[in-house]
């Protein structure tokens, strides 16, 4: 940048050290209409006056005069020729494409389809952003500042960012029945179903959405909730791998402190127990083993566990009066009226929850907002996982919902 001390300013250029600078104000004012404005490439330029753009300039070397700036003559009553002084004020745009914008959402809770509980999340990822209209990002973001960066513009966005990005990818996750343990696998297809919304969102402002990457949903384990869960998860998790249940855990526990408090009858069974020796070997086997056999008869009875392995019970709803007015699409998350049997933004067919009225896809089991069966059969005409001897649906699962085996 050269600044040379006159009157007024004859070379005015902007020379960015880092591609986090959007937009530059050049400091000085006092301009003439024999002024050299240079603009690299990569750049634009637009000279603001009294309010007004007086003209936007490409890469190049420019020479303000009443030519190429006819409003000159109408602010300001300059006549054509001469080395005439006005003031103006001289943007750059830089129109590079930065990469690594940084953002992140706040705690927020889905209803996981896989343990059928509510479980607070957090997402966070990078977005790049490249301006279009330098005219509409001057006038709607810049104002009276010496400079816009992408510092700037994070601290501006961050609420309306989150709370949209938040928003979508609940809707993704509900729609398409994914759970927090396989969501990593959907990263790509989640980044593309928010990107085209937040690129309308953003073109508002002149700019266009050069990318929108989501690097990671996971467990929120800042609040005590979060914590429980993932602990319980890591527990489950570890049992699959061990080989035992809950309830043989919870077995071993009491085996271990009836030893440590006691050496009658109850201490010397939990230690056959525990150890299988003695005359409580054979007991203390057949108690340790899982018994598939019952495991297959609970579930076929509507008994199953939930995420912290504990058995219980199937829930059954009667179905009842409809009370929505308006449901969000199951395919494509936009809101429609329940008296539509077509969402009108996507095409598809309005499916509602006998229960809540939530819409659902044909080939769901379950809702995906209350988890109420959509089907009497749902359990009859259901397969099981040879591992966990939990229930799936043939032809739709690949991998089993609960232990996560490929199924056959």
């Amino acid at each position: 940048m050269v600044l040379r001390k006159q009157s007024f300013i004859d070379f005015a250029d902007w020379n960015p050290q880092s591609n986090d600078v959007f937009a530059y104000r050049f400091p000085q004012t006092n301009l003439s209409t024999y002024t050299q404005l240079l603009v690299r490439e990569s750049q634009e330029a637009v000279l603001f006056s009294k309010g007004q753009v007086l003209r936007k300039f490409g890469p190049g070397k420019h020479t303000l005069s009443t030519e190429n700036i006819p409003l000159l003559r109408n602010l300001f009553g300059i006549p054509f020729g001469g080395k005439n002084p006005f003031t103006a004020e001289v943007w750059f745009v830089n129109k590079t494409v930065p990469l690594d914008i940084e953002w992140a959402t706040d705690g927020m809770k889905i209803l996981d389809p896989d343990y059928g509980q509510s479980i607070p999340i957090y997402a966070r990822g990078t977005y790049g952003l490249k301006i279009t209209d330098a005219e509409r990002f001057l006038i709607q973001l810049v104002g009276t500042i010496r400079s816009f960066t992408a510092a700037d513009l994070t601290r501006h966005f961050m609420g309306k960012l989150v709370s949209k990005t938040k928003s979508l990818i609940s809707s993704y996750i509900t729609a398409n029945n994914v759970g927090i343990n396989y969501v990593s696998s959907h990263l790509d297809d989640l980044s593309d179903f928010i990107q085209q919304p937040l690129d309308e969102f953003w073109e508002g402002y002149g700019f266009t959405l050069a990318g929108f990457y989501i690097t990671a949903v996971d467990i929120d384990t800042s609040t005590e909730l979060g914590r429980k869960i993932e602990q319980a998860m890591a527990n489950r998790s570890a049992q699959g791998i061990a080989g035992y249940t809950w309830q043989q855990a919870q077995m071993a526990e009491v085996a271990k402190s009836a030893t440590a408090h006691g050496t009658g009858a109850g201490g010397l069974m939990a230690a056959a127990v525990l150890m299988g020796q003695g005359g409580g070997s054979a007991l203390g086997t057949a108690m340790m083993q899982p018994n598939y056999g019952t495991m297959e008869s609970q579930m076929q009875q509507g008994m199953r566990q939930d995420m912290y392995g504990q058995q219980i019970p199937r829930q059954t709803y009667a179905p009842g009066p409809r009370r929505l007015r308006e449901v969000f699409c199951a395919r494509c998350g936009k809101k429609h009226s329940v008296e539509e049997a077509f969402c009108p933004s996507c095409g598809k067919k309005y499916i509602p929850c006998p229960n809540c009225g939530a819409d659902n896809f044909d080939t769901a089991a379950r809702c995906v907002k209350c988890g109420t069966y959509l089907s009497d059969n749902s359990y009859e005409d259901a397969a099981y996982c040879p591992q966990c001897n939990s229930p799936y649906i043939p032809g739709k699962n690949r991998f089993c919902p609960t232990c996560g085996r490929k199924l056959g």
